[in-house]
C-alpha cells in the first residue's frame, strides 16, 4: 500500500511541474470490484498543455522505474489516459473533464483536491 501511494504522490509532483490544474486524488481502496485502487485526476488549458501534463508524468515515473501498462488519447490530448495498474491518471481538458465528470462516478470514493501552484 505504501508503495501505491507512493506512486500517487510521485504523479501528483509531476502534474505540478507542468502546472496541471484541479488536481484530484480518488481513493477507491476500500471500494469492492473497482479496476484500481486512485485515480488521479487533473486538467491543462490546451491540447499542447495536456500532452506535456502527460509526458511529464511518464517521463518522471520513468525514472523512477515505473512505466505505464498502456497510455491511451495522445495524438488529440484532449483527455489522455495513463494506466499503472494499481493507479489510473487522467488529464483532461476543462469541458471535457467537466462533461465526464469521472470523480463522481463512485460516490463513496474518498477525494483529496490539491491546492494549485500559482
Amino acid at each position: 500500500m505504501k508503495e501505491v501511494k507512493s506512486l500517487v504522490n510521485n504523479i501528483v509532483a509531476a502534474c505540478q511541474e507542468k502546472k496541471a490544474r484541479n488536481i484530484v486524488i480518488v481513493d477507491m481502496t476500500q471500494l469492492p470490484g473497482t479496476i484500481c485502487q486512485y485515480f488521479v485526476i487533473c486538467e491543462g488549458n490546451t491540447p499542447m498543455q495536456v500532452g506535456a501534463i502527460s509526458d511529464e508524468i511518464v517521463d518522471a515515473l520513468k525514472k523512477k522505474k515505473e512505466r505505464p501498462l498502456s497510455i491511451d488519447g495522445l495524438r488529440e490530448a484532449r483527455w489522455v489516459g495513463i494506466d499503472y495498474g494499481t493507479v489510473i491518471v487522467h488529464v483532461f481538458l476543462p469541458e471535457l473533464r467537466e462533461f465526464y465528470n469521472i470523480e463522481h462516478l463512485w460516490a463513496d470514493a474518498k477525494l483529496e483536491s490539491i491546492p494549485d501552484f500559482d
